[in-house]
């Protein structure tokens, strides 16, 4: 076997973790999941989720991968705490699934790309969503958007994963801007911002353990924590980098991307009157695009917006198969070409359910993102905070410019707030999953 890939410059790597957190989860979950948890109080809670919660887990992750140097799985045995493995095992699996149905939106996206072009879905926004969301040709998009992933990733960290960060992710932000400027001209816009920007401190205080589950589900799906990304990413780092201002320049850059994707989406909504919150999962296909027929330069714009999410989509995308292909490689010695095929090959017949029934699409990402997600998490803080806490600090020292006491405050920090969090949003989102289960499949 030979030796381990590294990134090529601190910058492939930063673009490389920022396009993994940047992906579906800022652009398409992030605006419904923050209108069907009520707008501003949402983002309140989700804001200081991702910085208190969801940063520090990501650190755990760094500190394993660049200690191990080894894939998920692998790398608990390399630090000398084998019996957490388990931990690796969790995060390959809810990799496994969340890819499975995330093609099949990427699917999606690449259909709605061609409804923008050629005005497909004019007509009527629901009734193009059903025709796309469903069926053979969603199939058929699910297995070409995971080939375009597998395109990427096979190519390896340097040529495939690096290279694409610098391209696509810089392409993401400048879209982005592009369409936050054009809302804001949009009549409606300032309603959007009240509802998007400015919480009522009255239902924050009476709704924020209401909103915590869902605010912490989405923190740990859009920063890529407990899936493994970061522990395989921090394989491929050095020794020197200060792992605390490369996870606070990640986390900065994902929460602003979201936060972006808010001024767009709202302004939009309230423009056309549609009501925040209706649509549930299909929310920014079926809202959006009908939108886009009534504005001005509509057709332009739903193509602008839907390669935003394309993007977004394979970038994430390429990080969650790479936790994967990272694991067959050093496993079984394979080429990566084989391992990426295989994989792919996999995650496509896992994925076909949800190709044919949202209902399944519905429970696979309830299990995955709002289950196991946060269990790896949650297992992450125990593991970091109480089991490898004195190994952890000084595998974090290494590189640290900032004051010595970070450290520390960083494990008190995993060990109480973190712990004490997730298991009560772990707890609460079993028993929203057992009733999403009996009302989706039973």
């Amino acid at each position: 076997m030979g030796s381990r890939e590294t990134w090529a410059t601190r910058l492939g790597f930063i673009l490389a973790a920022i396009g993994s957190a940047v992906g579906l989860g800022n652009v398409w979950r992030f605006p419904f999941i923050t209108a069907e948890s009520g707008g501003a109080a949402f983002l309140v809670v989700y804001l200081l989720l991702v910085a208190f919660i969801g940063l520090p887990v990501m650190l755990v992750e760094f500190v394993i991968g660049r200690e191990s140097k080894q894939n998920v799985v692998d790398a608990f045995p390399a630090i000398g705490y084998g019996n957490w493995k388990a931990i690796g095992v969790i995060g390959s699996i809810t990799g496994f699934i969340i890819l499975s149905y995330y093609s099949v939106v990427g699917g999606w996206v690449i259909q709605y790309i061609f409804g923008s072009l050629t005005g497909a879905y004019t007509g009527s926004a629901e009734a193009y969503f059903g025709q796309v969301s469903s069926g053979l040709n969603t199939a058929g998009f699910d297995l070409l958007f995971i080939l375009l992933v597998a395109g990427v990733v096979g190519f390896g960290v340097r040529d495939g994963l690096e290279r694409a960060a610098k391209l696509l992710v810089p392409s993401v932000v400048g879209l982005m801007l592009f369409l936050a400027v054009y809302a804001a001209t949009l009549p409606g816009a300032a309603e959007g911002y009240a509802y998007y920007l400015s919480p009522n401190l009255a239902t924050l205080r009476s709704d924020a353990l209401a909103i915590l589950p869902a605010a912490a589900g989405q923190a740990f799906f859009t920063l890529s924590t407990g899936v493994g990304v970061m522990i395989t990413y921090g394989s491929y780092l050095d020794e020197d980098r200060s792992l605390l201002r490369d996870g606070f320049v990640i986390m900065l850059a994902d929460t602003c991307i979201a936060v972006l994707a808010g001024l767009i989406v709202f302004p939009v909504f309230f423009a056309q009157g549609i009501a925040p919150g209706d649509g549930g999962i299909g929310a920014t296909f079926v809202s959006l695009a009908g939108a886009f027929t009534t504005l001005p330069g509509g057709r332009l714009v739903g193509t602008v917006f839907f390669v935003i999410l394309l993007l977004a989509a394979l970038t994430s995308a390429f990080s969650i198969l790479e936790v994967i292909v990272s694991f067959i490689i050093d496993t079984t010695g394979i080429a990566r070409s084989y391992a990426t095929a295989g994989s792919v090959a996999g995650i496509f017949i896992v994925g076909l359910p949800t190709a044919f029934d949202l209902q399944y699409l519905t429970v696979y990402d309830a299990i995955a993102n709002n289950v196991l997600l946060l269990l790896g998490g949650l297992l992450l803080a125990l593991f970091g905070g109480w089991v490898y806490a004195t190994d952890a600090i000084t595998e974090f020292s290494k590189g640290l410019t900032s004051p010595q006491f970070i450290p520390k405050l960083w494990i008190w920090v995993l060990r109480v707030p973190v712990v004490v969090v997730l298991s009560y949003v772990l707890y609460q989102n079993i028993l929203d999953v057992i009733q999403t289960i009996q009302t989706s499949l039973l």
